[in-house]
């Protein structure tokens, strides 16, 4: 241990052998005591990050007054995509349960949000993401949910357009698979559009480059090199997904090779 290593040679210097002995044990037990330090700020930090995933999601879905089976499922889907078990579980539905309450303080919750995320931008999307996945499994948004996501994103540095481009991603990628039924494709493809930034007017070349540009800014290896913690890689593998569905949507309307 390197802090062992480091108390033996200056004990050594100071008190020859019997200092080294002296050193070396007690680098041993700092050292010890400053891992365990560690692990328990990382629990912490860990805690407060689910808490605030889940407390907010569930003002959301509770933000048209109705949490619908859908939603309830989608939460317990997102619950086994972040590998949560036991007691991390148990956490994060006991949070899901306080941000229905009326007298919840989203505000607070989120400004814990942000300093956990410390502006790292593609965690605040992921973050985002898993709160459109869980309101929008009901087939649609609703304007009280679509208002408080904007009032969310808003507080943790994003605006209206990040919001629309996420809420069309996942109506594009997942509008045929809802309990309401499919979508029209038209409005499939207006999503797919909005999803990847750009307008039916664009050409098949600047389709194909906001497409690339976002599937590399969003790549799991790439994020995780940029500090994405493990139980959010699912997240981003999803978020991928979704993005390359999007674009064969748009690949197939408009035979892009």
């Amino acid at each position: 241990m390197l802090i062992a290593f480091i108390g033996a040679m200056i004990g050594l210097n100071i008190g020859g052998l019997p200092g080294a002995l002296m050193g070396g044990l007690g680098g041993y037990y700092a050292g010890i005591a400053l891992q365990r330090s560690v692990i328990g700020g990382l629990r912490v930090v860990q805690s407060q990050f689910f808490d605030s995933i889940f407390s907010i999601m569930g003002a959301l879905c509770k933000a048209d007054n109705v949490v619908s089976r859908d939603e309830i499922d989608a939460v317990e889907k997102i619950f086994k995509m972040m590998n949560l078990h036991g007691g991390q579980r148990d956490q994060a539905k006991a949070a899901f349960s306080r941000g229905k309450q009326s007298d919840f303080d989203l505000d607070t919750a989120v400004d814990e949000f942000a300093k956990i995320s410390r502006g790292r931008a593609p965690l605040v999307q992921l973050f985002l993401q898993l709160q459109v996945m869980a309101v929008i499994a009901d087939g649609r948004v609703d304007p009280a949910e679509h208002i408080m996501l904007v009032r969310i994103a808003r507080r943790l540095g994003l605006n209206e357009g990040d919001v629309s481009q996420l809420e069309a991603l996942l109506h594009a990628t997942t509008g045929s698979r809802s309990s309401q039924g499919g979508r029209p494709p038209k409005d499939l493809l207006a999503d797919a559009y909005t999803a990847l930034g750009i307008t039916p007017d664009s050409t098949n070349a600047k389709i194909k480059r906001a497409y690339r540009k976002l599937i590399s800014q969003n790549h799991p290896d790439k994020l995780a090199g940029r500090g994405l913690p493990e139980s959010m890689r699912p997240v981003a593998e999803e978020r991928s997904r979704e993005l390359n569905a999007a674009y064969d949507l748009l690949k197939d309307a408009r035979d892009i090779k």
